[in-house]
């Protein structure tokens, strides 16, 4: 029995073909080879077209099938994975309004702030657990707010993986891990929050069927699958934003386990059975994918947005020509330190760990007679590994205090320095599986079509690939007390420009 997993990512979209008896990949790929581009109107903006993530989508799919191995027409259920916080809207005949507006755009911060206010900080932090913030219901006040004409044409709201299932099978579906990540979910309630629909003025009518994350989603249309050369009426059974879902290919579920990514941004997720939130909403927490009114399995998160984006920017500014592998290299020729290069990774969008401040990515300390492209890139991977402690600490000063980490051997962790750079910043082990978003998607099919008999159980032949200890955290505290210090500085100045602003806007 085969299971297809797909991962609409910003990068690329990413297919896989699993083996469901033995849970192992038969084929995969990813469309395009190069990264997808990122509509950016205005300073801050980021969109993409969902109807590029559909043509990738079938171009992954292609490729998955030409490498050979299968029948495809024996794939027998579809997972779906996606960018998480991403607003798609379509009209009554399903076609697309307007391009979607994505997760690192910056446009809502200023009305998920007034909404904080005007619903209630207690009440938004009780009962949604966070901030509206920049999520996914302020990028649709925003459009009420500047697209009137794009707004009343809305018949449903959806998030980047809503559309890849309703481009397969015409149905149009949601769940209560989908509606928290947009901030729409009422957890003491257990359904849409009235909080958020009558603040921002948003009819019920624009939601879908909310179904469980582990249930049928549709069926894939005739039409489609004749396109697609698969079976018509194999039903989607499962769709999880990127980190849940990643979270759930590393068999993350229960309370206390802890996973991690560095891919285009960088997350650490740890699951939860308790209703917290961050005072100051820096991380977030959201339905997990085996979330249900009765168990309440809660993902924390903590997102920087600027990661494998900074990486990608270092390699087209200064390692043209060079491969990643190629970079790691020469990064490892650097000592550890990079002789005082620091880099702030913070230069996409703003930062929700740093109060939806849009401090910008840096450079400092640069000697130039010193400083060669392995310390830039080495202090770029320090950078990015300072910058997940940071935000570990956060998580730690509420009450999340993992003792191991377990991660993908995917994007930045391929790179063995990255990865015991992280340790050493963290303190924390990390364990290594191969596996990735497309991965867990296609498992999660399977445990959405009943082909296992628990969410456990479809992980069980996932083995350990590799596990790094700290070695040298001591050295490590000194470097990452420097970045921090440098960090607060241009947060006390960000601070200290606001305030003159003001006063000079009172005089």
């Amino acid at each position: 029995m085969l299971l297809l997993g797909i991962d609409i990512g910003t990068s690329s979209v990413k297919a896989c073909v699993v083996n469901a008896d033995n849970q192992s990949v038969i084929a995969s790929a990813q469309y395009p080879d190069e990264e997808s581009p990122i509509i950016s109107p205005r300073s801050g903006w980021a969109e993409q077209s969902p109807e590029m993530w559909w043509q990738q989508t079938q171009q992954a799919l292609a490729l998955c099938i030409k490498k050979g191995g299968f029948e495809a027409k024996n794939i027998s259920a579809i997972g779906i994975a996606y960018q998480m916080h991403g607003l798609v809207l379509v009209d009554k005949d399903q076609n697309l309004l307007r391009d979607s507006i994505i997760w690192c755009d910056s446009r809502a911060v200023e009305i998920g702030d007034n909404a904080f206010n005007g619903i209630g900080k207690e009440t938004c932090l009780s009962r949604l657990l966070n901030s509206p913030g920049n999520f996914t219901a302020s990028k649709l006040a925003w459009v009420k707010q500047n697209e009137p004409d794009v707004y009343h044409k809305i018949d449903k709201i959806m998030l980047p993986g809503d559309y890849i299932a309703m481009k397969l099978t015409g149905e149009i579906t949601t769940s209560a891990s989908a509606l928290s990540e947009g901030i729409f979910f009422d957890f003491q309630a257990n359904e849409l929050s009235k909080d958020v629909t009558e603040y921002f003025g948003f009819s019920d009518k624009l939601f879908p069927e909310v179904k469980p994350v582990f249930s049928p989603h549709g069926s894939v249309r005739d039409d489609v699958a004749q396109q697609l050369g698969i079976t018509p009426g194999i039903p989607v059974t499962y769709k999880a934003g990127d980190q849940p879902n990643n979270a759930l290919s590393l068999n993350v579920l229960k309370p206390g386990e802890v996973a991690a990514t560095a891919g285009t941004s960088g997350v650490i997720y740890g699951v939860s059975d308790l209703l917290a939130y961050d005072p100051q909403s820096r991380v977030n927490t959201f339905a997990h994918v085996n979330y249900t009114s009765e168990l309440k399995r809660l993902g924390v998160l903590l997102c920087i947005n600027g990661t494998g984006s900074l990486y990608r920017w270092i390699k087209n500014a200064f390692g043209v020509g060079l491969t990643y592998e190629q970079m790691n290299a020469e990064a490892a020729k650097a000592p550890i330190g990079s002789d005082g290069l620091r880099i702030l990774p913070f230069g996409n969008g703003a930062e929700r760990m740093l109060n939806n401040k849009r401090v910008g990515a840096h450079l400092h300390n640069i000697d130039l007679n010193v400083h060669t492209t392995a310390h830039i890139f080495r202090a770029a991977q320090e950078g990015i590994a300072c910058a997940f402690r940071y935000g570990l600490d956060i998580m730690r000063g509420n009450g999340m205090n993992p003792t191991v980490i377990r991660a993908g051997k995917t994007n930045m962790f391929l790179s063995n320095l990255f990865t015991q750079t992280f340790v050493n910043a963290t303190g924390v082990p990390v364990e290594l599986y191969n596996n990735d978003g497309s991965l867990g998607a296609a498992l999660g099919a399977g445990i959405g079509a009943g082909i296992y008999s628990s969410q456990a159980d479809a992980f069980s032949k996932a083995g350990r690939v590799d596990y790094i200890e700290p070695n040298n955290y001591k050295a490590f505290e000194a470097i990452y007390q420097d970045w921090k210090a440098i960090l607060e500085k241009h947060l006390e100045d960000m601070q200290d420009d606001k305030s003159k602003e003001k006063d000079s806007v009172n005089h």
